[in-house]
């Protein structure tokens, strides 16, 4: 009895594993007869039209890249300009402001001196 069930749970489990297995190979043929119908080309033109459009893919981001780096590169270049012109503008404003403290400093000083010596 024993020996009768491990017989029978080895034919069902062939059974199983023989149906996954058909199966499997019937998709495997199902997939390649649908690939062949509906190819438009070999597979090697398909594949060198696949390896072009990916290097002129790799090509267009190249040159994306190097315009883009210039762009940033004359923007900077825009930006440290403006920075330089900026900061020599407000020295030039900051030596006026200082020179006219010292000029009203140096009245106010005169003014002093004037009254003392009058007084």
């Amino acid at each position: 009895m024993l020996l009768k069930r491990f017989v029978d749970f080895n034919q069902n489990t062939m059974n199983d594993n023989f149906k996954v297995l058909v199966a499997l190979l019937a998709g495997v043929a199902a997939g390649m007869a649908v690939g062949m119908l509906f190819a438009p080309e070999k597979g090697s033109e398909t594949r060198d039209k696949f390896n072009d459009s990916l290097r002129n893919l790799a090509d267009s981001i190249k040159d994306r890249a190097s315009d883009e780096m210039s762009n940033l590169k004359d923007a900077t270049g825009k930006a440290a300009s403006n920075i330089k012109t900026k900061f020599a503008s407000s020295q030039d404003g900051m030596n006026k402001a200082a020179g006219q403290v010292r000029s009203s400093f140096d009245d106010a000083t005169d003014n002093n001196d004037n009254n003392f010596n009058q007084a």
